[in-house]
């Protein structure tokens, strides 16, 4: 017996598609909800980064935490678990998850044309402003998340063993047409089949140990054979790939390690191996040359620093983005900072906010202090005595996440 991984996009008849199939197919379904909690209750990650992992944008303070490739390590882990089952459809983003080595899933792709889409989410009560801003939420997420993983569209034929336009017929006919290409003789189950999936495993296992050291690069494994595929450019290329053996070969099942160059991958190689999640720092500053290079300066110090030029713009990011700390300045166009403090201050108390200002008075920081600033500094300020202030203020933030846990 085999399995199908199916991919859709939304407003596509998706869900009746899903419940005919497994009804003709006699399958259980596992959806992204059921993998979601297991990699929660697993590793203690709360509900929304896994979420945001699957469907949401990269972070820009992503390659400093490498948090998205340590997520996908869980999943990809947790995925390759339920493919030692079979008579099981996976529904949902987790099913780009199923490399095609997995020869015994059939993956299917459901797409349809955008007008077709609005039409029928109208037709399930939607105004049509509505509809777009949910198919483009949703298309941009598959988007990112193909990307992510395999550097391609999300409705890239390559992905999938079959594509079908859901315009084309209603859910029985498309039902019908997935069950004609699961019945072919491709899609049976054999020893290189689930020799693929233990390799997902294994390969998942070193992806995470990696990233755990601070590194992030492609994985491929094959009976226990780990290739590594790095930049070719990358400095002291022999020490790197002597580091990423050595972490790799303490992996449980790795037989043998090769490091390879290619000019399409990278590695994040700026740290050491003594790795550690560095403060999330956000800059908010209209000189843009200064915070930039600021902004330079901190990163090469280990820290994840994220420069914006408003507060407009920093209060965007905020909807998506949480730092730990936040350095900013006072005078600005448009929000001031103490707009930008105020606000942030009562929507997300738990960062701390370092004023950094060339234009204050002691009543700007007495204001600034009493609407909860870390600290109140001037410019121009020593980046010994800066990054010092922001590793008080994060301790702060590390202490107040311990003690809520």
């Amino acid at each position: 017996m085999s399995s199908i991984a199916l991919f859709y996009s939304i407003f596509i008849e998706e869900k009746e598609i899903r419940e005919q199939l497994a009804a003709a197919s006699g399958f259980s379904v596992v959806q992204d909800t059921e993998i979601i909690n297991e990699v929660c209750q697993k590793h203690g990650i709360s509900q929304d980064k896994v979420e945001r992992a699957l469907y949401g944008a990269t972070s820009v303070f992503n390659k400093f935490t490498l948090e998205r490739e340590r997520i996908v390590a869980f999943l990809k882990e947790s995925m390759a678990e339920h493919l030692k089952n079979t008579g099981v459809i996976y529904s949902g983003s987790i099913s780009l998850l199923v490399p095609a080595q997995v020869s015994h899933v059939l993956r299917v792709g459901l797409f349809d044309k955008t007008s077709s889409r609005i039409k029928r989410a109208m037709a399930e009560g939607l105004t049509e402003k509505n509809a777009i801003k949910l198919i483009k939420k949703n298309d941009a997420g598959a988007a990112g998340w193909a990307e992510f993983l395999y550097k391609k569209v999300a409705n890239d034929p390559e992905l999938y063993d079959i594509v079908v336009q859901a315009g084309v017929g209603n859910p029985t006919s498309i039902v019908q047409l997935i069950m004609e290409n699961y019945h072919k003789p491709a899609i049976l189950e054999s020893e290189t089949s689930r020799q693929a999936v233990d390799d997902m495993a294994l390969g998942a296992r070193v992806e995470l140990a990696l990233v755990e050291k601070g590194y992030a690069t492609e994985v491929k494994s094959s009976k226990g054979k780990i290739t590594l595929l790095v930049n070719k450019s990358v400095y002291n290329f022999t020490k790197l790939a002597d580091s990423l053996t050595a972490i790799a070969n303490d992996v449980s099942g790795v037989q043998s390690v090769e490091v390879a160059t290619g000019k399409d991958y990278h590695v994040s190689i700026y740290r050491s191996q003594e790795f550690s999640l560095p403060p999330k720092v956000l800059l908010v500053d209209d000189e843009q040359e200064f915070v930039q290079t600021l902004s330079d300066r901190l990163n090469t110090r280990n820290y994840g620093s994220y420069p914006v030029f408003d507060g407009e713009q920093a209060l965007e990011l905020l909807d998506s983005e949480l730092p730990d700390v936040m350095v900013l300045d006072l005078k600005m166009p448009g929000m001031s900072g103490v707009e930008v403090l105020r606000k942030t201050k009562e929507a997300y108390p738990g960062i701390e906010i370092i004023i950094l200002t060339g234009h204050g008075s002691e009543e700007d920081k007495k204001i600034c202090m009493e609407l909860g600033a870390y600290a109140y500094i001037h410019k121009p300020v020593d980046i010994t005595e800066l990054t010092k202030i922001i590793d008080e203020a994060n301790g702060k933030v590390a202490a107040a996440k311990i003690a809520h846990i």
